[in-house]
């Protein structure tokens, strides 16, 4: 960036994703930006330097750039705040060196190695031809981020052994899908006959190193990092928590805001449970006849395209009435997770010139039958009119936001609780209005709240309060939140422990769906106070959509500005 007096913030903001891309290319994909195809990032020790050095600078530029005229003005503040926060949560984690501790199963540099060919351009032989070069550097990936791990063993910042084990299972799967060949074989099987030799040897190699680091961190990591703690207790909890959500929550009133949310939802559950089997003992009774005697879609590839059926009729219906959608923001597409992934659905957001649209990802998990109650609300969530149309707005608006704002500095809670949120405004606009989609949707709520109260519980160690119908008493562990999860909600044992293993990853995430949905409803709420009878919803949510990304303090604010 050139050093002038009169840059703004949003002007250091959007250099900075300049840097950013420049060091971190799965970055610059995810954006659109065609050069970072053929590269990895640095996963080392060094490389994460390189990108703590550049938030310090940034840091200071900013300094300077909130003394210069027009820096106070709305758009300049919002993104300076934004800005600041972001780079001074993550150089707090960076400081603590989590990143020499970065194991689990979603969200780790070995995730995203794997992840980023999924969404690389692979419609020519051109971007073929750089996914050649993107194979070729994924051994050097794999060999930064073990570099990494090495470092945290010798300073005794440990990875917790349950994700461990739960990521050598991943890497085993990612090395051999079947018939002896690797994730990266199977990919690259898909590219053009003429570079079919490079792809071929490049893949093999991107598979060795798989193997290479799955054989690591079997026989070397995981005996090193026996009888670590599974949870990271207060002091991290509270570091990692900024993170994810963009403020300093007070754990212990966000508890028990979570079980506040657990008492509300289960009285509703248990009327919504009556009209499916009357006289059922537990909400999840009436779930798990659903399993069996509720709705359902057969087949993998009818599922897909019943949530991409699900998606387009949202758009058609919210459109005009409750959203003004600009035609890039109508296009999203559903995919089928490639195996290997987390048990949760997730979406993938567009690139920057919508050239790669938005898509949501169902993990199959290897079923080939798939309840309608537990699909509608997640899409609902996941795609339209949740994840999609918030950050799909985001790009669109981009040019009067900052790239910054609209990209990178994402705050997790945000966006998370306006999909929570979405959620919920279907409920309240009667899509929800048949028993079965009705009860899947406050069986997932429900999961969220759980989460609250299992994420901080677990990780601070703190008392079951004494109302609760579960252990009243005793003190958390990782056991007793899965059995708790279990007991509290219709998915299966496996995606149970995939969740429990989530939260053993990544502390603070998962509590951020609640209470970030909680800003949004606050939000609402305050600026309907402001407006009265004026106060009109659609232009409430454009507005609120075209935001850009904050921190859940700066959240609240804003929305009830509007």
């Amino acid at each position: 960036m050139s050093e002038t007096k009169s840059a703004l913030p949003r002007q250091v903001a959007d250099a900075y994703v300049d840097e950013l891309v420049a060091l971190d290319p799965v970055t610059g994909t995810y954006l659109g930006v065609a050069e970072s195809s053929g590269r990895l990032p640095d996963y080392s020790p060094a490389g994460h330097e390189a990108l703590a050095d550049l938030a310090r600078t940034t840091l200071a530029r900013l300094d300077e750039a909130e003394r210069q005229p027009g820096a106070d003005s709305d758009a300049e503040r919002r993104c300076a705040r934004l800005l600041r926060e972001r780079l001074t949560a993550g150089l707090a984690m960076h400081d603590a060196e989590e990143h020499l501790r970065a194991v689990g199963n979603m969200h780790t540099p070995g995730h995203a190695v794997r992840g980023i060919f999924t969404v690389t351009p692979s419609e020519t032989e051109e971007d073929w031809a750089a996914i050649v070069e993107r194979l070729r550097a994924v051994p050097a990936a794999y060999a930064g981020y073990r570099a990494s791990l090495e470092l945290g063993l010798e300073r005794k910042l440990f990875g917790a052994p349950r994700p461990t084990a739960t990521f050598v299972e991943q890497l085993t799967e990612w090395a051999d899908t079947g018939e002896g060949k690797g994730w990266f074989e199977d990919f690259a099987a898909a590219g053009p006959d003429a570079l079919r030799a490079e792809l071929d040897e490049a893949s093999r190699a991107a598979t060795a190193s798989v193997a290479e680091l799955r054989d690591w961190v079997r026989d070397v990591y995981a005996p090193a990092i026996e009888g670590t703690p599974e949870v990271v207790g207060r002091e991290r909890y509270a570091r990692m928590s900024r993170s994810f959500n963009g403020t300093d929550l007070d754990l212990d009133e966000a508890y028990a805001y979570g079980w506040a949310e657990f008492h509300r939802l289960r009285a509703e559950m248990v009327k919504e449970a009556e009209k499916i089997l009357p006289g059922a003992k537990t909400p999840w009774e009436a779930l798990a006849h659903l399993d069996e005697h509720g709705r359902h879609i057969e087949g993998v590839e009818e599922t897909r395209q019943w949530l991409q059926d699900l998606m387009d009729r949202a758009i058609t219906e919210l459109d005009g009435t409750h959203f003004e959608l600009a035609e890039p923001v109508r296009t999203v597409e559903s995919r089928i997770a490639p195996p290997g992934s987390a048990a949760a659905p997730y979406y993938t957001e567009p690139s920057e010139d919508f050239s790669r649209p938005g898509r949501t990802w169902l993990p199959t998990m290897g079923a080939t039958r798939f309840p309608v109650y537990d699909l509608v609300s997640t899409w609902y969530h996941e795609g339209v009119p949740g994840h999609h149309l918030q950050l799909a707005q985001w790009a669109y608006v981009a040019d009067s936001l900052s790239r910054y704002q609209a990209t990178v500095g994402i705050v997790s809670a945000n966006a998370e609780g306006w999909a929570l949120y979405a959620e919920r405004l279907m409920d309240e606009l009667g899509y929800l209005a048949d028993a079965e989609e009705r009860l899947g949707y406050l069986d997932a709520q429900m999961m969220r709240a759980v989460r609250v109260i299992i994420d901080i519980g677990m990780h601070l160690e703190l008392e079951i309060p004494a109302d609760s119908p579960f252990h009243p008493g005793e003190r958390w562990t990782p056991e007793l939140g899965e059995e708790f999860f279990g007991a509290h909600s219709s998915r299966p044992a496996d995606f149970v422990a995939s969740e429990l293993t989530r939260y053993l990853t990544m502390p603070g995430q998962a509590i951020g769906y609640k209470l970030g949905e909680r800003m949004w409803l606050l939000g609402r709420e305050r600026a309907r106070e402001r407006h009265g009878a004026s106060f009109d919803l659609k232009a409430w949510h454009m507005a609120a959509l075209s935001l850009g990304s904050l921190g859940l303090d700066d959240l609240l604010d804003e929305l009830s500005r509007l």
